[in-house]
C-alpha cells in the first residue's frame, strides 16, 4: 500500500514539474509564431546552391 502512495505522489509531482516547464515556455514566447504556418506552403523546398553550378561547369 505504501508503494501506491509513493507512485501517486511521484506522478503528481512529475506532472506539476511538466506543467511549470510548459508555463515557463508559454510565457517566454516559445509558441508565438503565428506567421510561419500560413507562409510555409509558399516557401520552395529546394534552393539553388552555388556549389551545384560550379560542378556543372
Amino acid at each position: 500500500m505504501d508503494i501506491l502512495i509513493l507512485m501517486i505522489l511521484s506522478s503528481i509531482s512529475l506532472g506539476g514539474i511538466f506543467l511549470v516547464i510548459f508555463l515557463i515556455s508559454l510565457y517566454s514566447g516559445q509558441f508565438d509564431d503565428y506567421e510561419t504556418p500560413r507562409v510555409r506552403i509558399l516557401i520552395d523546398d529546394f534552393y539553388q546552391d552555388d556549389s551545384c553550378e560550379k560542378e556543372k561547369k
